[in-house]
């Protein structure tokens, strides 16, 4: 074997495939050197994508937070303007009873002028 590499045919075998292997290698040095590129970029945008979805989680969360208290908000709103409402019509209703009350004609069948008013104020 040794002999065949030591003949000028085999010195040229040994040469190319020498060759061969040197450019082998660069290739395989190249082509981890453009993996490690391509790595790094695409990291980069991974961690920018993760970033960007970060903020929008955020923005979404305080977004519906705003809109939950303003309709709490709103809901309060009515509620307070119920209750008013309410106790608007409990006050009329017991000045209605108490005028009923001391009407000198509550035991008639037929109802009189103040009773026609009190019943007007009802609807």
């Amino acid at each position: 074997m040794i002999a065949f590499f030591l003949s000028p045919i085999g010195r040229r075998v040994g040469g190319a495939l020498a060759a061969l292997a040197l450019l082998l290698a660069a290739y395989a040095y190249v082509d981890h050197r453009g993996y490690a590129r391509a790595e790094a970029h695409y990291k980069g945008i991974i961690a920018a994508e993760h970033a960007a979805a970060v903020t929008a989680r955020n923005a979404e969360t305080e977004r519906q937070a705003a809109a939950n208290n303003a309709a709490k908000a709103r809901e309060a709103e009515r509620i307070a303007k119920m209750q008013a409402e309410n106790e608007s019509l409990e006050l009329k209703i017991k000045e209605l009873e108490r005028e009923a009350g001391e009407d000198p004609d509550a035991g008639r069948t037929a109802l009189g002028a103040p009773g026609v008013r009190r019943t007007n104020k009802v609807r």
